[in-house]
């Protein structure tokens, strides 16, 4: 007997529901109080459209810059009571404060103080409502695999990490050459005469194709694929699910076909967006030299004592098009930290010094790079530059790997927001997965995101 079908959403439709309640259950919160008590502070005979727009904008933007719609964050309680408590502080204490668009300051202050747990108590309710009742259940999705066996451990770890509701229960050999059963975890093989009935009797909600040996999609199994679409089942190709679970290209996996997967994103010929993104550098640059400037005094105190070099320190990096440029930063290793030949730094890198992993941790090192910015080597967001010595070598492995040279090099990145210090060549492979994914989906809104996510490493010291 079939079993009924869950309603299942996407990461995507996770975020869209997140954002859509925190504003539903904050206005239905002051809606009911103004009801029952006569509370006059944000009451909806008395405050126009732009005071409940303006604070709906700054919980949503408040809400990203401390992880509130990140969903690691959102299922995590203890998370959940840190993201909504630094959200709604920071939210109230601007919202009082803005001029002209928010209601006027209040003057007693216990009006400010309901005011604050109304949002508080509110989000807090709706958050772990979600916890308890939708993200446990609502959201597990079943899925089978159709892949050559010796995929099979490489593909359920690589796309379970990183959503764990997205549960792989069954696959289909497609290698047509071999015979043998394998076993895998909890993942069961599936013959490829059963697949139809494996789906029904398990409420099986996509079925993806990873298979590289078209020989092995057989025409019995491609029409039983056929009619399960046919009922309704969604049918998607593997780099298609990978990339939109991990928001990394798969190169890994997609071999020498890699340019038929990478359409580039419009955005990198758009001359109206790259005239944008220049004047936002510009603009950018100004603000950040000038934070540079004010910091340079106590750099320099502190460089002098436990840095022991020079207060600068360039180094060769490659640009845009494969140009070699001096990148400028401030010094955070001891003075001749390559004596021993040019090596990866890594997370606890003893050449680093104490006050140097300081100004790492806060990226105030970075500074200076606003000079690279300006002079137009490099752009605030993009993949982060690397040294020639590296490009080389990592190059040799990985084909893919130059690609990142199609755009300006940027101060922070998708990569940089997503994914620790590159320690190792496996591990630039990972973040060369991000870069290429940023190459491809460039926008104004990815870059609004990775905006938003560089505030937050650098508010919760996670600097590298």
């Amino acid at each position: 007997m079939q079993q009924k079908k869950k309603i299942h959403f996407e990461i995507s439709e996770r975020k869209i529901l997140l954002h859509f309640f925190d504003v539903i259950f904050i206005v239905t919160a002051f809606y009911v109080f103004g009801q029952i008590f006569d509370y006059n502070y944000f009451n909806f005979k008395d405050t126009n459209c732009y005071s409940i727009i303006l604070l709906v904008l700054y919980i949503n933007i408040f809400g990203a810059i401390f992880e509130m719609y990140d969903l690691q964050t959102a299922s995590n309680q203890f998370q959940i009571l840190r993201s909504t408590i630094l959200t709604t502080t920071t939210t109230v204490l601007v919202y009082l404060f803005t001029p002209v668009l928010s209601p006027e300051l209040p003057k007693h202050r216990l009006t400010i103080i309901i005011f604050y747990f109304i949002v508080l108590g509110s989000l807090l309710i709706w958050r772990f409502f979600y916890v308890y009742f939708l993200a446990s259940n609502r959201f597990s999705q079943n899925v089978v695999l159709i892949c050559d066996q010796n995929q099979v451990e490489e593909l359920v770890l690589g796309l379970e990490n990183v959503d764990p509701h997205y549960k792989i229960i069954g696959f289909v050999n497609s290698d047509s050459l071999s015979d043998e059963d394998l076993v895998f975890n909890y993942v069961k093989e599936i013959k490829k005469q059963d697949i139809e009935t494996f789906v029904k009797m398990n409420n099986v909600s996509e079925i993806v194709i990873a298979s590289q040996k078209t020989d092995g999609i057989t025409a019995d199994l491609y029409q039983q694929l056929l009619h399960l679409l046919e009922l309704g089942n969604l049918i998607r190709e593997y780099t298609q699910v990978y990339e939109s679970k991990t928001q990394r290209i798969p190169v890994h996996y997609i071999s020498r076909d890699f340019y038929r997967f990478f359409p580039f994103s419009r955005s990198n010929t758009n001359k109206l967006y790259l005239l944008l993104v220049r004047f936002l550098d510009f603009a950018f640059s100004l603000i950040g030299l000038l934070f540079c400037v004010l910091f340079i005094p106590l750099i320099y105190i502190g460089n002098l004592i436990a840095n022991k070099g020079s207060l600068f320190y360039t180094q060769e990096r490659v640009g845009k098009n494969g140009i070699v440029f001096k990148i400028y930063k401030f010094r955070t290793m001891v003075k001749n930290s390559e004596s021993n030949g040019i090596k990866f730094a890594t997370s606890n890198d003893k050449r680093v010094t104490p006050f140097g992993k300081f100004m790492r941790k806060t990226r105030i090192d970075e500074l200076p790079q606003f000079i690279n910015i300006l002079k137009g080597d490099m752009a605030v967001i993009g993949p982060r530059p690397e040294r020639p010595f590296f490009v080389k070598e990592i190059a040799e492995i990985m084909p893919f790997y130059e690609t990142r040279h199609v755009i300006k090099p940027g101060l922070t990145g998708w990569a940089q927001v997503n994914y620790s210090y590159g320690e190792s060549i496996q591990e630039s492979l990972i973040k060369l997965q991000y870069d290429l994914y940023y190459i491809k989906h460039r926008s104004i809104f990815l870059d609004l995101s990775i905006t938003f996510k560089t505030i937050t490493t650098v508010l919760f010291y996670r600097g590298q």
